[in-house]
């Protein structure tokens, strides 16, 4: 990430006639274009980013991507705003965007993104086979920030990609969900401290698998609900598994 500090111009002090002027040097009540026109600002070039801007590059960067209806939800913008937002992202290369598929165009982190948000997951579009997926995790973190016990208890939300990063590959022996829900110690909050476990569900799995996800979500006593998230067609067995 360019980082850019703001400088004052150093002039060397030089002894001049009142009222004369010294080429280079604008003396009082006088103007020197030419000076002017040189100087330019220590941050010419470099992008301003916003807290929009941060808190948009950050939720690309833990969702794999984002398409942009959802995104510009997130970020509570309208469509052309957040086209002007993702173009200043580009230009300061730390993200890319493009369609992958029927529908929004999506919008990733590139490699200077990853490392200027410190996520440090690897840079790229989500595969094509997952689109779907991520955009129901995605559209499910949206919904629940919207409810007022949200706004009450100020949960944060720990993404699959933390998840799977706190799990490396050859340790992973149980099923990772898709996301945590961590609830801070606020008094007076009916969730104090606890930990939720989110699953978002669009194909149906068999009843046994599905059984022994949830068995396992729950036997570690880690997770004080696990809430599932379903299309229509996964709805019974998942109903099934629960009962």
């Amino acid at each position: 990430m360019t980082m850019a500090a703001r400088a004052h111009d150093a002039a060397t002090p030089v002894t001049a006639n009142p009222g004369i002027a010294t080429p280079g040097i604008a003396t009082p009540g006088t103007a020197n274009p030419g000076t002017a026109s040189r100087r330019r600002r220590v941050d010419a070039g470099v992008v301003q980013l916003s807290q929009r801007d941060i808190d948009g590059l950050l939720l690309c960067g833990e969702h794999f991507g984002a398409p942009f209806d959802l995104l510009a939800t997130a970020l509570q913008v309208e469509p052309e705003r957040l086209s002007a937002l993702t173009a200043r992202w580009r230009r300061a290369g730390f993200a890319a965007t493009g369609r992958l598929g029927p529908g929004p165009k999506w919008c990733w982190l590139t490699r200077d993104g990853m490392t200027a948000t410190g996520l440090g997951f690897h840079a790229g579009p989500p595969a094509l086979g997952r689109l779907a997926h991520v955009r129901a995790v995605l559209a499910a973190r949206l919904w629940m920030e919207a409810s007022p016990a949200w706004r009450d208890g100020r949960p944060w939300w720990h993404s699959e990609r933390r998840l799977l990063a706190g799990h490396p590959a050859a340790d992973r022996a149980e099923h990772i969900p898709d996301a945590e829900i961590h609830w801070p110690s606020i008094d007076g909050s009916p969730y104090a401290g606890q930990i939720w476990a989110i699953e978002v569900e669009l194909t149906p799995k068999s009843a046994g698998r599905t059984t022994r996800i949830m068995a396992g979500l729950l036997s570690g006593m880690e997770y004080a609900l696990v809430i599932y998230l379903t299309a229509a067609r996964a709805r019974s067995v998942v109903t099934r598994a629960a009962g």
